[in-house]
């Protein structure tokens, strides 16, 4: 009977430890962390790419996101950042500690500091360097870091498209004129079916001047400018100006262009709310959709998720002139001074969960909320700062709303 009775014992002992086990793992769930939600995050990829594109949308975040260089992995001896996510936390818009500073060049004829350090400002060095600092008589303009998402659609708008909407006599009498950013672009880059010249040089979209040709031109001059990592395409050292051997592969730059080309766009908030429908109808009346426009379409690409697709950023990715208190004495390409690229709003704002919960706005970070950004517009966008001062308070909250819901 003894030996029954621990037998039975032991099963009834397992059976409750089982059960133990069981309410524990059940209790636990109910402290472990909700999935953020999609629309709240930036980062992420593009639905539907296959295995081996995952694959390589991995490698490629884990460079973006993952390494931080030192000296002795080529780091400098001059550069603004030790990383990329160092400047695009969450793959979101910088800050003041990370903007960058341009100089030296005044005009589409060229850049005459380059042999000063320019077109970029170093201002961080390893031991035993001296940081840059801006050259007597060199104009600068400082640009925070835009967010990185939906990047491969924009890459994509046709060259035909961009010209379609660009009106530099101004024909149509709205007074908004857009012009392209045209700029000479280096010989490593393929130019895609369509792509459209003018005296040699290209129509560029990527920067807060448009400056940049492609994904591959901007990720390239990033690591150079931004880190002092020189790459077969990017081979000058920054600091002795001199051609020196690639401090990362080929296939590490390309992995971060497939990783910015298929990051997900950002997706918008509330859509069906009222007040928020109110202020996207309003946006359009008081000609903000101008510039900003709603929806552009990509064009072919091998990348299904990205080929011939609407998609929503809110930008014409045309120069346009934004008046005298926005002039900062700097260009890049064919842009007058005055002259920025319109930026996407999409994402705009999920801007501080990268900003430290506030915003900076504008191409340097100097606008602290959506609204003092409306207010900073000028040159051709006056009339739009007009139309939106003119609105009610109610509507001009209406707005606000749906712009926070991008």
């Amino acid at each position: 009977m003894a030996l029954n009775f621990n037998y039975d014992n032991r099963i009834r002992l397992h059976a409750a430890l089982l059960l133990v086990i069981f309410a524990s793992l059940l209790s636990c769930s109910n402290f472990e962390p909700e999935a953020i939600a999609d629309d709240s995050i930036l980062d992420g990829p593009l639905d539907g790419l296959t295995h081996e594109q995952n694959r390589r949308f991995l490698a490629g975040d884990v460079a973006f996101n993952d390494e931080v260089f030192t000296s002795g992995t080529g780091l400098g001896p001059v550069f603004v950042a030790t990383s990329c996510v160092a400047c695009h936390a969450g793959d979101g818009r910088g800050t003041p500690f990370t903007t960058l500073t341009r100089f030296g060049q005044i005009n589409e004829t060229g850049n005459t500091f380059l042999h000063l350090g320019g077109p970029q400002l170093q201002n961080r060095a390893l031991p035993g360097y001296a940081p840059e600092v801006v050259p007597p008589g060199a104009t600068f303009a400082r640009f925070t870091p835009p967010a990185n998402t939906g990047l491969g659609f924009i890459e994509l708008v046709s060259d035909t498209d961009l010209l379609a909407m660009a009106d530099p006599d101004d024909l149509d009498g709205d007074g908004i004129s857009g012009v392209p950013n045209w700029n000479y672009i280096p010989d490593y880059l393929n130019l895609p079916q369509g792509a459209v010249s003018q005296n040699g040089k290209y129509i560029c979209r990527f920067g807060r001047k448009g400056a940049a040709f492609d994904l591959l031109h901007q990720t390239a001059n990033a690591y150079n400018q931004d880190i002092g990592i020189t790459s077969s395409f990017e081979p000058v050292d920054t600091y002795t100006g001199l051609s020196i051997d690639p401090e990362i592969t080929d296939l590490t730059v390309r992995n971060v262009v497939f990783y910015l080309q298929t990051l997900k766009a950002p997706i918008q908030r509330n859509q069906n709310d009222a007040r928020v429908q109110q202020g996207k109808a309003l946006f359009s009346q008081i000609q903000c959709a101008a510039c900003h426009k709603p929806e552009l379409r990509t064009g072919y690409s091998a990348l299904s998720p990205l080929s011939n697709k609407n998609f929503y950023p809110y930008t014409d990715l045309l120069l346009h002139d934004m008046g005298p208190g926005l002039d900062d004495g700097y260009t890049e390409g064919s842009a007058k001074t005055y002259e920025w690229r319109t930026p996407p709003l999409w994402g705009l704002g999920l801007s501080p969960n990268s900003q430290g919960g506030n915003f900076f706005l504008m191409h340097d970070g100097r606008a602290r909320s959506i609204e003092q950004a409306i207010q900073l517009h000028g040159g051709e966008a006056a009339a739009s700062r007009s139309n939106y001062n003119n609105l009610s308070q109610q509507e001009r909250e209406a707005v606000l709303k749906f712009l926070n819901s991008l």
